[in-house]
């Protein structure tokens, strides 16, 4: 059914104040809904700022140390070495040859005996010397009874002349023939003792005290005075010298020494430079340098009293020129290369400090340097972890014992630079 308004003006006022009332209502709930998109904004806003706030507030972790193992520079004294490869050359060796010819009869010695000046070696028939020695004799008593009897008739010549029972000519022609008999005699004497020395090359002894080498004739072999077969070699081994060459530009400080009647010493080392064998003394140096190579001739001397040198035998030679005293020693590995320049990495409180310094002599694993001071610590290892600057830990060490001291029994030892010898500054 149809209502008309205008029929009913009560019901007509409160359509109109229904619709009124919800157009006033709209913008309220607007701006409500702003305000709460706001407040939200705000909050968010506000979170965000103090998160970062916060986060700016706390700070970076420190990178962590690195660690090393580091060693501390002393004071000592170190040797300036000269370097050189040698050759072990026996004092005497003495090469064994026949002077006479014949047959081997005996060989007296061993192979490899030790021997003595004067002991037999071989023997050699001398039946047919002796036969020559003992006509040589013969002739020799013979021309002496004639010299005897022409002496004595010079002495009844002159005792006749004196009393002038004969003529002055027989006197002198007595003394001419006496000469003559004394000239016979004297060649018979040589013609002894001639074959007294061919029969003592019959036997052959040891000229030299020495080892004999290898056995190189036999009983039964026939041998000649013009061959050049050597029937023994012997050679000293007690003492034994040790020839190397010296460059030529390090030859000034060596001389100095030896006209200082200096005892330098000299050390050698098997093939690989790292054992020791002997220890001796400068003997001598050549008298002229060898233009071909630049260098010179040394000769040192060595007791030898075990046998380890054995000649022909090539070695590492070290010579001692000089000894630096009272210099700063660290271990070469501390030593780092960059291009030309040498440096080190100081520790100090923790932290390691580049510091350039200069190296100079090196041996067993120490190098002399300038540009730090005893006591100091240097880095022994993670050079490349390193930097100025950079934070480090250095393991704890052993009561009593510095960073860098040799590790007791049973400890890690340090890395240490590769011994490669020593030279002059």
């Amino acid at each position: 059914m149809t209502v008309d308004t205008n029929e009913h003006p009560l019901i007509g006022r409160d359509h109109q104040l229904e619709a009124h009332n919800s157009k006033s209502h709209r913008p309220k709930v607007l701006w409500i809904v702003v305000a709460i998109v706001l407040l939200l904004v705000l909050v968010l806003t506000v979170a965000l700022v103090w998160r970062h706030l916060d986060a700016a507030k706390k700070v970076a972790p420190a990178p962590p140390k690195i660690a090393i193992t580091a060693a501390t520079a002393k004071k000592g004294d170190i040797g300036v070495y000269l370097e050189a490869i040698g050759t072990v050359i026996p004092v005497y060796t003495a090469s064994i040859t026949s002077q006479v010819n014949g047959l081997v009869v005996a060989v007296h010695f061993k192979e490899g005996q030790q021997i003595r000046k004067g002991d037999p070696l071989i023997d050699i028939d001398s039946r047919t010397y002796l036969a020559n020695l003992l006509q040589a004799q013969g002739s020799l008593e013979r021309d002496e009874n004639l010299l005897a009897q022409a002496k004595m008739d010079l002495e009844r010549y002159r005792a006749a002349l004196a009393r002038n029972a004969i003529a002055k000519q027989i006197v002198d022609d007595q003394e001419k023939l006496v000469l003559q008999d004394e000239g016979s005699v004297k060649n018979d004497q040589g013609v002894v003792q001639f074959d007294q020395v061919q029969v003592e090359y019959c036997h052959i002894t040891a000229p030299i005290t020495g080892r004999v080498g290898l056995r190189l004739v036999d009983p039964g072999n026939v041998v000649q005075s013009s061959g050049t077969a050597t029937l023994a070699v012997i050679t000293q081994l007690t003492p034994i010298t040790v020839i190397f060459t010296i460059p030529e530009d390090s030859l000034g400080p060596v001389a100095v020494q030896l006209r200082k009647k200096a005892k330098l010493a000299v050390d050698v080392f098997d093939r690989t430079a790292q054992t020791k064998i002997a220890s001796g003394k400068l003997l001598t140096l050549d008298n002229q340098i060898d233009t071909t190579t630049g260098t010179v001739k040394a000769r040192a001397i060595f007791d030898n009293k075990t046998d380890v040198l054995f000649p022909n035998q090539f070695i590492n030679t070290r010579l001692l020129v000089n000894t630096l005293q009272g210099v700063t020693l660290v271990p070469a590995s501390a030593i780092q290369q960059n291009g030309q320049a040498s440096f080190v990495y100081l520790i100090q409180s923790n932290v390691a400090h580049l510091r350039g310094v200069t190296p100079g002599v090196t041996d067993g694993g120490l190098t002399q340097v300038d540009g730090i001071n005893p006591g100091d610590v240097v880095a022994t290892s993670s050079f490349d972890k390193l930097q100025d600057n950079t934070a480090v830990a250095i393991p704890s060490q052993t009561p009593n014992q510095t960073p860098g001291q040799t590790p007791n029994k049973g400890e890690t030892k340090p890395a240490a630079a590769n011994p490669s010898g020593s030279s002059t500054p």
